[in-house]
């Protein structure tokens, strides 16, 4: 296998640093606008860089995606930028005859007139409706197979496949108990990704109704998270798995709580307030002149980049999958969950808790890509496979999942 990976930021890093330990592949691409941040990463493999070629790359720029695949004869495109580049990348795999694999689906457009009562375009939508094309091209574009999209969709099908015979509820949970040195607000994943999701209105899926749309932050829920995280409130959040899921599995509801904490939310509510939060270019009075930028990125320059916070980073995070149905004619109630320590992460891989745990999922799927333990045609979320050798390998790359009953 020959990869291509664009995007050498915290999660692209932490992928060349796992990667970089497993024989399954023959050499990998890393693509990335800024050359010197992609030269570091490989750099920074000492003995193993010799599998890793740096690059630089525009993602927006289809031809030279193109060029780049054909040059180093990559089979499969993977995907470590953030949502603006994914249908661009998404499309250029496809011409390319090669695989796709991402973490984060084609954005959503809201309903245009009610946003918080009528779904507008949905997660992935546009990725789903060129299915027919990757399946009679025989390509697979295996998309969310992050940890959230990913790793949780995989608990949900294990839940599906071994523990339940019928399911109420799947609900994702997500929490940590991190904290950063010397900052107030520092956001341990990209705030640009970040505003997205949490602002956007929140999907809910049942069965009886379909997909339904609330207000941000709405139902919160005390959630009690393992391994010493604790209590942490949790709110809708919109975000893949509640699109992914019912795709495969039979559940009569799922939905995505988020653990934020009333300072992260109330800080997203007053970048909505004023207007940073949008993505559109406004116009810029400078002493060179004006210049139209856009206000999202602007609040992502001047935050601190997650992928350097590790070393100012304490605490875990924990991503995972709860379940509500019947087994054996019995109510059951599971949580199948997976925490990474900042410490053990730093330690081990020098990359921070939640850019690894998010790296360390797409790193397995391309594995088992490799090996044929995994097969498939068209556009297919994680829930498509079987779940047991991918929970079998997270165990052997030495970092174990867990499953609680409630």
């Amino acid at each position: 296998m020959r990869i291509l990976l664009v995007g050498a930021g915290g999660v692209g890093t932490a992928i060349t640093r796992i990667a970089a330990r497993r024989p399954f592949f023959d050499h990998m691409v890393v693509a990335d606008y800024d050359l010197p941040r992609a030269k570091a990463a490989v750099a920074a493999l000492g003995d193993e860089a010799a599998r890793f070629t740096p690059a630089r790359i525009d993602a927006a720029d289809a031809g030279a995606v193109a060029a780049l695949l054909a040059e180093h004869r990559c089979d499969v495109l993977l995907n470590a930028t953030d949502p603006r580049f994914v249908l661009s990348l998404f499309d250029v795999a496809l011409a390319a005859g090669v695989d796709y694999l991402d973490m984060a689906m084609s954005m959503s457009k809201p309903h245009p007139v009610r946003p918080y009562q009528e779904v507008g375009v949905k997660l992935g939508d546009e990725q789903f409706a060129r299915a027919p094309e990757w399946a009679e091209r025989g390509r697979l574009a295996l998309v969310g197979m992050g940890v959230e999209p990913g790793l949780a969709d995989v608990f949900a099908r294990h839940a599906a496949d071994e523990l339940f015979d019928e399911i109420e509820e799947i609900g994702i949970r997500d929490g940590a108990n991190l904290t950063v040195d010397g900052y107030d607000f520092a956001p341990s994943f990209s705030i640009w990704t970040t505003i997205e999701e949490c602002l956007n209105p929140p999907l809910i899926y049942e069965k009886s109704r379909g997909w339904y749309t609330t207000e941000p932050f709405s139902e919160p829920e005390i959630f009690d998270f393992p391994d010493g995280i604790g209590p942490v409130e949790c709110v809708n959040v919109e975000h893949e798995e509640v699109v992914l899921v019912p795709r495969w599995i039979p559940a009569q509801r799922v939905t995505f709580k988020y653990g934020l904490g009333e300072e992260f939310i109330g800080t997203l509510k007053t970048l909505h307030a004023l207007g940073v939060d949008r993505t559109e270019p406004v116009a810029v009075r400078t002493d060179q002149g004006t210049a139209r930028v856009s206000p999202r990125d602007v609040v992502a320059a001047v935050l601190p980049d997650p992928a350097e916070l590790g070393a100012r980073m304490h605490g875990k995070t924990c991503a995972g999958t709860w379940v509500k149905g019947v087994k054996d004619g019995r109510a059951r109630e599971v949580y199948l969950y997976h925490v990474v320590d900042n410490q053990w992460s730093m330690r081990e891989y020098g990359s921070q808790a939640v850019v690894w745990q998010t790296a360390v999922n797409p790193v397995i799927a391309l594995e088992l890509l490799a090996t044929g333990v995994w097969q498939g045609k068209g556009v297919l979320g994680p829930e498509a496979f079987e779940p047991r050798p991918f929970l079998d390998l997270l165990v052997e790359y030495g970092s174990p999942w867990g499953m609680r009953e409630q």
